[in-house]
């Protein structure tokens, strides 16, 4: 059976990859790592699927609470290894970069407890059939796109998930000699908490397109920086993303 754990899978993207995967597919484990089970929608999915959808309560920010859950789902598998880890809990706040003050915060979330989750849950995912780490970026933190990006006020998301497709990167090279495949997908202007009303399109939209390009990754896109496919927008192509 093939298992996923998902971080921030409480609400917005996460919650909405927990609904689509395991309404989908009846062979698999989901462990869904969150710090609280408070949202309705989040108990409903839990209450349904009591058998393969377990949460893990977890702070991404707190190393200790990152060892306790996976402590627990060392001890669910019994054995088994974890196949896929989805970093998605992330943070984001508005403002201009003379006034930004939440660089530390922020990077503890979007960068700092991504490596965090790596590194503890390395072990189980060595022992894993299909080994794939997808962290959940933004076209946000393209370097080069910049230019057109400007008018975002969101200056330290943007830091961060430029220094989060590093991390990618650096993790995907070292440890491509352990058939592991380790890449970033940005998921597109979503409408969820984060992203607001106005944003482009439904979150189960580009959830949808996020989790067939995790399903049909392999070793080749390794260390790549993916845009979601939508059709009938020009900004979601599919295709990689630059730097």
């Amino acid at each position: 059976m093939k298992s996923y754990l998902i971080t921030g899978s409480s609400r917005g993207i996460g919650l909405e990859m927990t609904r689509q995967l395991i309404g989908s597919h009846e062979n698999i484990t989901i462990f869904a790592a969150a710090r609280s089970t408070t949202n309705p929608e989040f108990q409903e999915l839990l209450q349904k699927y009591p058998t393969r959808l377990i949460h893990v309560q977890v702070d991404v920010t707190s190393d200790d609470s990152i060892k306790k859950a996976a402590s627990l789902v060392a001890a669910k598998l019994d054995g088994r290894g974890l196949d896929i880890l989805i970093n998605n809990a992330g943070v984001l706040s508005y403002g201009r970069i003379q006034d930004m003050d939440d660089l530390e915060e922020t990077f503890q979330t979007n960068v700092s407890g991504v490596h965090s989750m790596i590194r503890a849950f390395l072990p189980l995912m060595r022992k894993g059939e299909q080994k794939k780490i997808l962290n959940i970026s933004s076209s946000l933190g393209s370097i080069s796109m910049q230019s057109t990006n400007y008018l975002m006020a969101v200056p330290s998301y943007k830091i961060s998930k430029a220094a989060l497709n590093m991390l990618t990167v650096v993790y995907a090279y070292e440890l491509k000699e352990e058939d592991f495949t380790i890449f970033c997908v940005s998921p597109g202007w979503l409408k969820t908490d984060m992203g607001s009303e106005n944003a482009d399109l439904p979150v189960s939209t580009g959830v949808a397109s996020v989790l067939k390009i995790l399903s049909e990754a392999d070793k080749k896109d390794n260390g790549h920086f993916f845009n979601i496919e939508v059709p009938g927008w020009e900004r979601y192509d599919g295709n990689q993303i630059s730097w």
